[in-house]
């Protein structure tokens, strides 16, 4: 398996739509999201070739392996990676568990600090606590704290989107006038930053076999200036420039991530001790510990219901392992609902329900059996869970190093 980093400038107005409409305003994502990239590339593909897709996927070639075979490209979303200083950094989603203050919330820089409260959480309930934080500079209460997040210098910065209304005039096609009445706006996303001259840079990566990598990386360098991504491309918008780097084996920290994670935890269970020396129940004997982060929304079915967990039985399944002592402990997330349009058909997407990305969960397992989840896990990453993983959903990242900013490190 080989990853294509992709860096998406943008240099006209975006309109990612959230899904269609029922009033006359056209919302729009805080991101570029894996299904219009992987649109955008088989249109470009088709409009090369000169074929339909159906033509493509019956003699094979390039376009049946990427988008059609059993194992299809993974196009993963594009967060903004920009900044102030115009320095591009790795952008990922803060999870569910992550806190700042109501007064001023925001990281040290603009506000008084963020931290995470999931080992935290999980310490009080075993030692039967109740946990009820407030910020650590002013004392105020505190309140989820959702986006995304960046680390430049070990300095920790949310990427800020800037979003703008475009309205626009419905036309009469016989006339080829203003239709009276039909007045809409189209929510999109700014073409540079706020107060600043620099292009939107929004970073993102493709995971494919390594037969059709370097085609890939060929075709979209090659063609760098001709995507158009979102909706309304016909009236100027979308307009991009995408940058690809070669195809570069897949590196995995996991085992370092979930390492330092089960140590931090140890650490922190040891002086939960002082509010009380015996825990309800001795839940690190013998265990290893690992969470499993949504880095973008994912839809998820359990016994062919839409659910927003990740239970332990699902899991097995997505990793496929069978291991009796597996166990999920705490849950955390949110559901939203989803939709789009199919360019290729020219219909409506189902409206699905999603877990919202940021939700994390915190599994455990017997301390024998880790290696062997390690090697799972770290394919788990790259091919996601849930259903549309190609299409960007279900991306996920195993402890993620968020969760070890604990409430008097807030950052």
């Amino acid at each position: 398996m080989k990853r294509i980093d992709l860096e998406i400038k943008a240099l006209s107005p975006l309109a990612i739509g959230k899904q269609k409409p029922g009033g006359s305003v056209s919302e729009t994502d805080d991101y570029i999201s894996g299904t219009v990239i992987r649109g955008a590339t088989a249109a470009q593909i088709l409009q090369q070739s000169g074929h339909s897709s159906e033509d493509l996927s019956q003699n094979g070639g390039d376009f049946q392996r990427l988008f059609l075979s059993d194992r299809p490209a993974i196009f993963q979303n594009a967060y903004l990676a920009t900044t102030d200083e115009n320095v591009l950094s790795e952008v990922q989603v803060l999870p569910a568990t992550a806190l700042s203050s109501k007064n001023k919330s925001g990281f040290k820089s603009r506000g008084n600090g963020v931290f995470d409260t999931l080992i935290d959480r999980f310490c009080a309930d075993a030692y039967g606590h109740l946990y009820d934080p407030n910020c650590p500079i002013d004392g105020d209460r505190v309140d989820a704290f959702t986006g995304f997040y960046g680390k430049i210098n070990n300095k920790y910065y949310k990427p800020s989107v800037n979003k703008r209304l475009l309205t626009r005039v419905g036309i009469n096609r016989r006339r080829a006038v203003s239709e009276e009445q039909i007045l809409y706006s189209i929510e999109v996303l700014n073409e540079s930053q706020k107060q600043k001259e620099n292009s939107s840079i929004y970073r993102g990566a493709i995971f494919l076999d390594d037969a059709i990598a370097n085609h890939l990386h060929n075709f979209i360098c090659d063609r760098a200036n001709d995507f158009r991504l979102g909706g309304s491309v016909s009236r100027g918008l979308g307009k991009t420039v995408v940058n690809a780097s070669p195809p570069t084996d897949v590196n995995s920290t996991l085992e370092k991530r979930v390492n330092k994670f089960n140590e931090k935890l140890q650490k922190r269970w040891q002086e939960w001790q002082v509010f009380s020396a015996i825990p309800d129940e001795e839940l690190l004997t013998n265990r290893k510990f690992f969470t499993l982060d949504l880095q973008a929304d994912a839809i998820l079915t359990d016994k062919w219901q839409r659910t927003t967990v990740i239970s332990k039985v699902m899991l097995k399944e997505f990793a496929g392992i069978r291991d009796p002592s597996l166990q999920l402990h705490v849950a955390y997330s949110s559901y939203d609902y989803r939709s789009g349009w199919n360019a290729a058909w020219g219909l409506m997407k189902d409206v699905e329900l999603v877990t919202n990305k940021g939700g994390v969960y915190l599994f455990s397992v017997n301390g024998d059996r880790l290696d062997e989840w390690v090697t799972a896990l770290e394919q788990l990453e790259i091919n996601g869970v849930g259903d549309r993983t190609s299409e960007g959903f279900g991306q996920v990242q195993i402890c993620n190093d968020f969760h070890l900013v604990l409430r008097e490190e807030a950052v």
